[in-house]
């Protein structure tokens, strides 16, 4: 699994440096698909065209992953960047282009078994006010 979370890293690197930032790029597994992990994604980029953007993360994964890494993931879930369960995990985990564990929690109303957290971090915003 250590070798699929660094390509993974890789992966979520390379594409925010070429698309831009993630706000949530993880794997979970749910409770209910043993063996299958979910890739949970979340950017202002993807929400300007899912289509195309799913596409391109599709097309990324499969020259970036072997067949065998690539029959662990169950699917890939885009998440709209204003999502109230994204705030709760940004809450739970702040952490960009790494890895980090979650076991045992509840995230999109779905129940998790076991996470890894690649980026997960609020959106930039400009500061206002005094400068």
């Amino acid at each position: 699994m250590k070798e699929l979370i660094d390509k993974l890293i890789k992966v979520e690197k390379d594409i925010s440096d070429e698309k831009g930032q993630f706000l949530l790029f993880a794997l979970f597994l749910r409770e209910d698909a043993p063996n299958l992990w979910d890739l949970m994604i979340a950017a202002n980029w993807v929400e300007k065209n899912k289509a195309e953007s799913l596409k391109y993360i599709s097309a990324y994964l499969n020259k970036n992953l072997k067949p065998d890494e690539l029959i662990n993931l169950s699917r890939i879930v885009l998440i709209d960047s204003d999502n109230p369960a994204l705030g709760a995990i940004h809450k739970a985990i702040h952490i960009e282009h790494g890895s980090a564990e979650i076991k045992d929690s509840n995230f999109f109303g779905l129940k998790i078994k076991h996470a890894h957290l690649i980026t997960s971090k609020r959106e930039k915003t400009p500061n206002k006010g005094i400068e």
